[in-house]
């Protein structure tokens, strides 16, 4: 969350910066700017899975059998769930903000769905944080950068969308149809498989009576 707050702060100087200089707010410069915040998340994700990388070898060096008591997949979820509800809260404000009047939405032939479409844009957005963080560090620690291309792209794509607001059925169903395809795509760079998913719905009983429930992201142990 702090190095999102950092990508935030950066962008917001950048943005401060550049409307000082060409003294201008129009579509043009909040584009470059939406796109500079983009790119300045993903440098910021970027370091912190370097800091956090640090961090496991140093655990791993202290524990007595020479593993990290947290392994990489859990840092990259932490940390994409991280980036997610801080960018969804700071946008939750905003609309907050805005619901407390004066005024009411659509009352000048605006879209009344202004509200329920933020808040659904909010939660996709929180998900894809999550999911591009998982994506994101497993393509850094496989050093795959055809994976770091699709998340940063992703990213872009779904920032470019919110643009076509209040065209909500252009940017709302694309922007879900990404969520899904990119969650199914850390799903499986997280080790889930259909197969792992029926285990995981399924139970047996030991001889002790005891019941072993499977988690959907890894295979269950040898008999």
């Amino acid at each position: 969350a702090f190095f999102w707050l950092l990508s935030l702060l950066a962008a917001s100087l950048l943005w401060f910066v550049s409307v000082q200089l060409s003294g201008r707010e129009d579509a043009a410069p909040l584009l470059l700017g939406a796109a500079a915040a983009v790119l300045l998340q993903e440098l910021c994700r970027f370091a912190c899975f370097k800091l956090l990388k640090k961090a496991d070898e140093g655990l791993a060096t202290l524990s007595e059998d020479g593993r990290s008591p947290i392994s990489l997949r859990q840092m990259a979820y932490v940390s994409g769930l991280s980036f997610g509800i801080s960018s969804g809260a700071f946008s939750a404000i905003n609309i907050l903000a805005d619901s407390a009047g004066p005024g009411t939405v659509g009352i000048h032939g605006d879209s009344p769905y202004y509200f329920i479409t933020s808040a659904f844009l909010t939660m996709a957005l929180v998900l894809l944080h999550t999911f591009w963080g998982i994506i994101f560090f497993d393509a850094c620690e496989r050093r795959r950068a055809g994976g770091l291309g699709l998340v940063v792209g992703g990213h872009l794509l779904t920032s470019g969308l919110t643009f076509l607001n209040p065209w909500y059925e252009a940017s709302l169903g694309p922007i879900f149809i990404l969520t899904l395809c990119t969650g199914l795509w850390a799903f499986s760079t997280a080790g889930g498989s259909f197969h792992n998913i029926l285990k995981c719905l399924s139970w047996k009983q030991e001889p002790e009576g005891r019941v072993v429930l499977y988690s959907a992201l890894q295979v269950p142990p040898e008999e």
